[in-house]
């Protein structure tokens, strides 16, 4: 990405602003298995520590594992890796968000899928305003 693209664009990758801030204020304090990378530095305005994440990629929070979760949010002090207990055998893999893709859930009534739904069961008066 050019740097034009770093001037105007927030939704992939840090902006500028958010480079300079980090290069000046923050500290790395770990990586994640998708490459986002988190940084704690300076106060915020309840007295704790100030953290955030710079994405690998487009900037989406669903992207954010559970441990680093907890961590940007103050449930846990140190590196989440410290924390985690050992990854159990039916845990699956991380899958992003798919909505707004051609992966999202779209149930059989949905445009995409025809619009075409079946027919109520009989449990189902549709309201009618002259009805008394």
């Amino acid at each position: 990405m050019g740097i034009l693209g770093k001037i105007f664009t927030w939704w992939d990758g840090a902006t500028i602003g958010t480079s300079l801030f980090t290069a000046r204020k923050g500290s790395k304090v770990g990586e994640d298995h998708q490459g986002n990378i988190y940084y704690q530095g300076g106060v915020d305005v309840n007295g704790l520590p100030r953290r955030w994440v710079i994405y690998n990629g487009a900037n989406d929070a669903s992207r954010v594992p559970a441990e680093w979760h907890g961590w940007l949010h103050h449930s846990i002090e140190g590196a989440p890796e410290s924390f985690l207990p050992p990854p159990r055998i039916w845990e699956r893999e991380f899958t992003p968000n798919a909505t707004g893709t051609v992966n999202a859930y779209r149930p059989s009534g949905a445009m995409e899928k025809g619009g075409l739904r079946q027919k109520a069961t009989g449990d189902y008066e549709a309201w009618s305003p002259d009805a008394s």
